[in-house]
């Protein structure tokens, strides 16, 4: 096995509402609630679940470009929620991200020259002179010509701004890149052409994604470990082949049951979840899911399950479900 290169445990991100006269906090928005897991050098991690579930915040809460409420994010050794802000920005040239909208995540003032040498400015990792040759040979890396490096973004289509936003971090030659929904919203062929690049760019650069998505079956393509979340806690985790066959959360099961048919006339038996997902200010006790699982029992309402190991699966295969033995196997 790979050596460890991220790490997070029981991270929290709780936003606090504001209330009464005196602006006082009255509750919280449990975004992300008490989630561990860990990732290894050269592997693709993805975080799954439906809008809301805490996933995006979860990436960025890691990078601490959302502060933490508690937990440890160590990455590479280093426990980044005691860094300060100058060691951070130190540590940061290793860890990049990739915005899910391409257009508002590029300064529609600067060029993609100016764009992609600005990191190279702040963290003083190239001489000036050399710059915007770096800027040029990051472009064409990412299939654009060099030519393209004086134009503006919004002279881009949106697959070409998403492949400037690829190009922005690698720049710093990153160890590890959080891609937030980084092609959720390009068509179809666009988004199969940036799939491929980034797994391309992940063998020749010898990367480590923890890509963000709801989309299972771009997940199916890319992954090698799957993490699903459901309204701020993990639900399920396993290796991609696992997962998909074998997956032994109810919520899991839903989700795949969603993923179309590529086969013209192709059915398969498709799994309703009925109710609106629960909101995170007030969560549900006992199990999280039970207000819209179909086979919630009396110790679901009352107690949260452990995420625990599934005996007889694959390694590294866990489900918080008290009854997954029950359900799936009969």
């Amino acid at each position: 096995m790979n050596k460890e290169l991220l790490r997070v445990n029981n991270l929290k991100k709780y936003y606090p509402i504001k209330g009464g006269f005196l602006g006082q906090t009255i509750n919280h928005v449990k975004a992300v609630d008490d989630i561990s897991f860990v990732v290894y050098e050269g592997e693709t991690v993805s975080l799954v679940g439906e809008s809301g579930c805490g996933k995006s915040t979860a990436g960025r809460s890691i990078l601490r470009l959302e502060e933490p409420t508690a937990g440890d994010v160590y990455f590479d050794g280093i426990d980044l929620t005691t860094l300060t802000k100058k060691e951070l920005r130190k540590t940061r040239k290793n860890m990049q991200i990739i915005f899910q909208d391409p257009f508002a995540s590029l300064n529609p003032r600067q060029t993609i020259a100016q764009i992609l040498q600005e990191a190279l400015l702040i963290q003083n990792v190239v001489p000036r002179e050399q710059r915007k040759a770096k800027a040029l040979e990051l472009l064409e890396t990412v299939g654009l010509a060099s030519y393209q490096a004086d134009r503006y973004p919004h002279q881009f289509s949106g697959g070409q701004r998403q492949r400037v936003g690829i190009a922005r971090a690698l720049s710093l030659n990153p160890k590890l890149i959080i891609c937030d929904e980084a092609v959720s919203a390009l068509d179809v062929s666009i988004k199969a052409q940036i799939l491929n690049l980034l797994k391309s760019l992940q063998k020749r650069f010898k990367l480590t994604y923890l890509f963000i998505s709801h989309d299972l079956g771009v997940v199916r393509h890319i992954s090698d470990r799957v993490i699903v979340m459901y309204l701020g806690r993990i639900v399920e985790t396993a290796d991609k082949k696992t997962l998909f066959e074998n997956s032994k959360h109810p919520y899991t099961k839903a989700l795949l049951s969603a993923i179309p048919v590529p086969k013209p006339g192709g059915k398969k038996e498709r799994i309703v979840l009925t109710g609106d997902v629960p909101s995170s200010i007030d969560p549900p006790e006992g199990c999280r899911f039970h207000t819209r699982c179909p086979f919630a029992a009396e110790k679901c309402i009352k107690e949260m399950p452990e995420l625990r190991p599934i005996f007889g699966s694959a390694p590294g295969h866990m489900s918080a479900c008290h009854f997954y033995e029950e359900i799936f196997n009969g």
